[in-house]
């Protein structure tokens, strides 16, 4: 190409790997949005679903399901935890959970109970007392939300009254400060006019939803284009200045 000066051969080579590098990251986050498109569509298809009894689908179950169940049993009632960080609007609030112990297990279930609103002071809500004896429940079988790093360790260790405070849901701390063995999942109890509890069925991603990862994905193309544009600007022949004109007559 006339317009352009011969590049050495470590420019293009370097050009390449890193179009090619970011190219292949933008089409990863494409592929992790629509991965996390078709499991939205799951889980929405599951909070309509019939409901399933716990012990058919406990021992079977698939990464990516969200099965509905009933399950039987008796919650631990003095037994509760705080989550004290979700918003969900200027109000503030918690979500609580409980252990619950299904009939015929071992193992202890992790149930939320759902989101109780603030009144919009620092003071925190006290949460209904729970049912005692045989208990019936029903709603979706999901992981466990993502938890981050807790500055400080393990906050739930270092308090000895309940209900006990905690800023992320870490099951393994839950696990340990209850001397018992959990299911790897949690139940999220359908919503229930009659309760104080707000329940919305939802599939949390923390920060990375679909639209986040194809945000990212742009931002890896941009960056691909970027990359190219630099390698033509940079190797661009410069013209060559023009004759000066004689003004002699």
């Amino acid at each position: 190409m006339s317009w352009m000066r011969r590049p050495a051969w470590w420019s293009v080579l370097l050009t390449v790997a890193g179009a090619l590098l970011f190219v292949r990251l933008g089409f990863w986050q494409l592929h992790r949005a629509d991965y996390k498109d078709g499991l939205l569509r799951r889980y929405a298809a599951a909070a309509a679903a019939p409901v399933q009894r716990f012990d058919d689908v406990v021992d079977h179950l698939s990464a990516d399901t969200y099965p509905r169940v009933r399950v039987h049993g008796h919650y631990l009632v003095d037994r509760v935890y705080l989550l004290d960080n979700p918003m969900h609007d200027e109000r503030g609030g918690i979500e609580v959970y409980a252990p619950f112990l299904p009939d015929g297990h071992r193992r202890l279930l992790l149930v939320d109970l759902g989101f109780l609103p603030g009144n919009g002071t620092r003071r925190r809500p006290l949460p209904p007392p729970l049912p005692v004896g045989p208990t019936t429940l029903q709603g979706l079988y999901q992981p466990s939300p993502g938890h981050g790093l807790e500055m400080g360790g393990d906050a739930l260790a270092r308090q000895s009254h309940w209900p006990k405070n905690t800023i992320y849901l870490d099951m393994k701390q839950v696990a340990t400060d209850l001397q018992h063995v959990l299911f790897p999942r949690l139940l999220v109890l359908d919503p229930e006019p009659a309760t104080a509890y707000m329940r919305r069925h939802r599939l949390d991603f923390g920060a990375m939803t679909p639209a986040r990862h194809r945000a990212y994905a742009f931002q890896w193309f941009t960056f691909a284009f970027v990359a190219v544009v630099i390698f033509l600007v940079l190797h661009r022949k410069k013209r060559a200045p023009g004759r000066p004109r004689d003004e002699s007559t």
